[in-house]
């Protein structure tokens, strides 16, 4: 049994916690909130039976193994250094950073005190993209990698109305290059490694965020193109173009279906059973290297998690997009 505290009291927690709860060597033991009333309103609704108020204290003590870190972006690389500097293993939401230095030091701590320290992005674990993986070599050499992930934000309502909520705030290092380019850049960065040129461009918006924006990569016998946004929506799927055929994504942050188109007309089905509980995997893949004694996973790896703020770093810079993150050793 693998005893977990949570960090955050987000929607993305509850999530978590529901898809978890279907893996049975998962025991949820203590939680973390900045409020005591938040705390004890989140603890009696989920059953926790120890809640924390102090992040010191918490990560001192004894009444979990794991800790699940879903709160602002910024503070991802602080709060996983404590925890691990405490022997605590770590599954920290995308993005995993707010720079690349965040996650060497991260890194870094893992390695200093023997732990797991993995990227919850969940994409990249789901048995469709398993999928992906193993029937890639059927389209031939590739050419294009196509993703786009633009979903209009709620939030951005309130922000036309004048509140800067938290996901229009560069002080969290938020923006749509981070909650959503993410999910199109890190699947990327597993099939193919890193790009040897990258070209961006975005719209910053009047608090300091980038609303939308598109990046343009160059691999040595490839290109591939990344569409994001917050402030408009795209219902169009992804692709990886080949030259004897293109493989089809419905959603490159969840891909529910996936299927070849050949170039002779034909079609070929890949879709795999998925559990409606997408965050299922990304659990059971951290809980399974724990109980396997290894400190990083080879899909959602600390190589790949470093690519993908490499490549996000560099797009930030090149659109001029900077977080208080940034200004801090």
């Amino acid at each position: 049994m693998i005893r977990f505290a949570v960090i955050g009291t987000n929607w993305i927690t509850e999530e978590l916690i529901k898809a978890a709860r279907e893996i049975e060597d998962f025991a949820l033991t203590a939680v973390y909130s900045r409020t005591e009333e938040k705390a004890k309103e989140f603890a009696a609704k989920h059953d926790i039976p120890h809640l924390f108020t102090d992040l010191g204290k918490m990560a001192q003590s004894d009444v979990f193994d794991a800790v699940y870190i879903a709160s602002p972006n910024s503070f991802h690389a602080q709060q996983a250094i404590l925890c691990m500097s405490h022997g605590k293993h770590v599954l920290c939401e995308k993005p995993i950073a707010s720079n690349t230095q965040e996650l060497r030091n991260m890194i870094a701590a893992a390695k200093e005190n023997h732990v797991l320290l993995m990227e919850a992005l969940k994409s990249t674990l789901l048995p469709n993209f398993q999928a992906i993986r193993e029937h890639l070599h059927k389209i031939g050499p590739v050419r294009r990698y196509f993703a786009g992930y633009c979903q209009y934000s709620s939030r951005y309502d309130a922000y036309k109305q004048g509140t800067v909520l938290n996901a229009f705030n560069p002080v969290f290092s938020n923006g749509s290059l981070m909650d959503l380019g993410v999910y199109c850049i890190y699947p990327m960065a597993v099939l193919f490694g890193k790009p040897e040129q990258i070209k961006a461009s975005g719209i910053l918006l009047g608090s300091g965020v980038d609303g939308e924006g598109s990046i343009l990569m160059k691999y040595k016998e490839m290109e591939a193109v990344i569409m994001h946004s917050k402030i408009s929506s795209s219902y169009l799927p992804s692709e990886i173009q080949g030259e004897y055929g293109t493989m089809i994504i419905d959603k490159i942050n969840q891909p529910e279906k996936v299927e070849i188109r050949y170039r002779d007309g034909k079609v070929e089905e890949l879709t795999r059973p998925q559990r409606s509980q997408s965050m299922y995997y990304e659990v059971k893949e951290f809980i399974d290297l724990l109980k396997a004694g290894r400190t990083e996973s080879a899909t959602n790896s600390h190589a790949h998690s470093m690519t993908t703020l490499e490549i996000m770093d560099e797009a930030r810079q090149q659109i001029g997009l900077q977080f208080p993150a940034d200004q801090e050793k």
